[in-house]
């Protein structure tokens, strides 16, 4: 005999009826409202049993497209971050859109259901970050603000998060969690928040006695941030690791030294006594100068820059590393490595930097987004040595900023004295300067760019400097007016520098937005760059380009700026292109095989990369040095046709 079917509450029959009606209703009108659909789920969601309930229904949800007209109608551009705030801090209506979202990708994440618009890899990806985003969670654990949110919605998300890890398996999750907090860190990013957040998570969970958990790869990432030396091997906490080093034996001091180093080059993440370690060895004198550059673990490189260079070294360690900027230290590091020092104009703007004056704007702006604890400009200072150690590390946030975030990225890698000339009128005096066209361009009194307000979510360099460079990216285009071909044709070299190559090539005529010539397009690419047909040389300088974006079903989404960095052969022998991407996340499926890689391919910290076919196969603008030619004759035609074949097999059927 059969068990007898589950009751089923009023609720859920009351949900089944809306999906029932929105499915009707949209047959005669598309955009029929889901605001019925949405207040009933809302209902199941605070129940007892209701993400199981709500999970039973996401195809049915789908089909009637509750998702429409909204961010969550496009799963593979969602992010985890924001998928946070949405799922903990929104209204009734928007914690409950973000939950069916999130049992959508579920059942994606574990075969239970074949989405079109995303794949299985990415909807886990998706869902190992923002269950490790939410371990607090774990066990019911809510903080005051959880425990303060109407409705109970803070015992139902935590019921949500329950119900997706016993979904997924916690072993599962923590293994992928460790997998996917390597994978982001390989990435060397300059703002680390979410990564060291899932760090912080994952500690809270190995060490907390009702979890089972035994994971070494989890081990070794929270003893990188929080016991990387001896002398801080069981988290003592700030004030008593900071008397601890006052009774440290000189040999005691080199081991503190060289596992902060280990530490710090192995993740790219800094523990807080890593501040506390270096500020000690200042107070020191010239016994602790001496450890310097082993706690920073320099090369020969690292070191003969700071020996050039101590004073102002010194400075900026007295000045901006502090626990609040610890992470600083490694950018500090990767700077000296870097060997920028050595431009005297670099060296010049870093003193000037030091004492800079920070209009009252720029003070209130820092203090928002980074508190209080420190002066606005020791932030900015601290953000100044990321960026310079780090170019690849830069992101554009939650921003439609890639134009300028990929100039940021370009000037600290190949003209930093110039973003620092930049960087100091924009926060000092509120206003930046750049030539068009023989015309001084001023970014003061413009209308805002493509970023309607300041982005918070990034780091402080580009806190300060990207809305007047966003402003200034736009006025240019404007000053164009009309002209018979691709304004980047003629803003990129006068907004991004004498470099940029005088030839350009778009691949969709302007004025019918019709693609025009592809084969001949993708020829000229290969004749520029692909050294087996450019007369073997490299990309001297970076080039900007645009690429055509797609979502993992390959699907058109926009134009995105990004950079050329280099070409080359990986270990493997395949000749790719390594790319600058100013997404925070540069490692993305683009659907139908064509999945950037960032790390295992030749990639440096920071850097993307596909093959050379696949790259070409989404570029959408680029520009070249016109006398500096290739043998376009020599490319196998089948090579063109097989790049060709596969853009038309995605983006491209949008420009026919």
């Amino acid at each position: 005999m059969s068990a007898p079917a589950a009751a089923v509450s009023p609720a859920v029959k009351q949900l089944d009826q809306a999906i029932m009606a929105l499915g009707q209703a949209r047959q005669a009108q598309p955009d029929a409202s889901n605001i019925q659909v949405l207040a009933a789920a809302g209902q199941v969601l605070l129940e007892d049993g209701g993400p199981a309930a709500l999970y039973q229904r996401v195809k049915r949800l789908e089909s009637v497209r509750v998702f429409a007209g909204t961010d969550w109608d496009q799963p593979a551009i969602l992010q985890a971050d924001i998928a946070k705030i949405s799922l903990r801090t929104g209204e009734l209506a928007i914690t409950t859109i973000e939950a069916l979202s999130q049992l959508r990708l579920l059942a994606v994440a574990v075969g239970d259901y074949e989405h079109p618009r995303i794949t299985r890899r990415r909807a886990h990806q998706f869902m190992t970050q923002v269950m490790a985003l939410n371990l607090d969670l774990m066990g019911g654990r809510l903080n005051e603000s959880d425990r303060e949110r109407a409705h109970g919605l803070g015992e139902a998300v935590a019921a949500l998060y329950a119900f997706e890890l016993a979904t997924m398996g916690y072993e599962s999750i923590l293994d992928s969690l460790v997998r996917e907090v390597w994978r982001i860190l390989d990435q060397r990013p300059i703002d680390i928040d979410q990564a060291r957040g899932m760090v912080i998570q994952i500690a809270h969970c190995l060490y907390d006695p009702s979890i089972d958990t035994d994971n070494t790869g989890a081990a070794a990432l929270v003893n990188c941030l929080f016991s990387p030396t001896p002398g801080c091997a069981e988290d003592p906490g700030i004030v008593t690791y900071a008397t601890r080093l006052t009774e440290m034996m000189p040999g005691a001091l080199t081991d503190e030294a060289e596992g902060f180093a280990r530490a710090i080059h192995q993740t790219g993440l800094v523990s807080d006594y890593h501040a506390v370690f270096l500020r000690h060895l200042r107070a020191l004198g010239a016994e602790g100068d001496a450890l310097i550059p082993v706690a920073l673990g320099l090369s020969t490189t690292g070191r003969d820059a700071l020996g050039c260079y101590q004073l102002l070294v010194h400075t900026l360690i007295d000045e901006c590393i502090h626990v609040e900027t610890a992470q600083a230290v490694y950018g500090l590091a990767c700077l000296l490595e870097r060997g920028v020092l050595y431009s005297s104009p670099v060296s010049a703007g870093l003193w000037r930097q030091i004492q800079l004056p920070l209009s009252a704007e720029t003070q209130a702006t820092l203090a928002s987004a980074f508190g209080t604890a420190l002066a606005p400009r020791q932030f900015l200072l601290a953000g100044v040595l990321s960026l310079l150690g780090q170019p690849l590390g830069v992101g554009q946030g939650n921003n439609p900023t890639c134009q300028s975030v990929i100039g940021v990225s370009m000037w600290a890698a190949n003209d930093p004295d110039y973003l620092l000339q930049l960087l100091a009128w924009a926060a000092r005096d509120e206003e930046i300067l750049f030539r068009f066209e023989g015309q001084t361009v001023s970014s003061k009194g413009l209308a805002d760019g493509l970023a309607k307000t300041r982005p918070l979510d990034v780091d402080p360099v580009s806190m300060i400097l990207v809305p007047h460079l966003d402003r200034i990216y736009i006025e240019m285009g404007r000053l164009c007016g009309p002209r018979d071909d691709d304004l980047h044709r003629w803003i990129h070299p006068e907004f991004y520098g004498w470099w940029v190559g005088q030839g350009f090539r778009v691949v969709a005529d302007p004025a019918t937005d019709r693609i025009v010539d592809h084969a001949d397009f993708v020829r000229q690419f290969y004749a520029s760059y692909h050294p087996d047909y450019n007369n073997n040389l490299p990309v001297v300088h970076p080039q900007p380009a645009g690429i055509a974006a797609t979502d993992s079903a390959a699907r058109y989404i926009g134009r995105h700026a990004i950079t050329i960095l280099r070409i080359g052969r990986d270990p493997t022998g395949v000749m790719r292109v390594y790319f600058f991407n100013p997404n925070n996340d540069s490692g993305q499926d683009w659907g139908k095989g064509v999945v950037t890689s960032t790390e295992g391919h030749g990639e440096f910290f920071g850097e993307a990369s596909l093959p050379f076919s696949a790259f070409a196969s989404r570029l959408f603008v680029y520009h070249y040095d016109p006398l500096e030619k290739g043998d376009p004759s020599a490319i196998p035609d089948a090579d063109i046709a097989r790049t060709v074949e596969i853009a038309e097999d995605s983006w491209a059927v949008a420009f026919h």
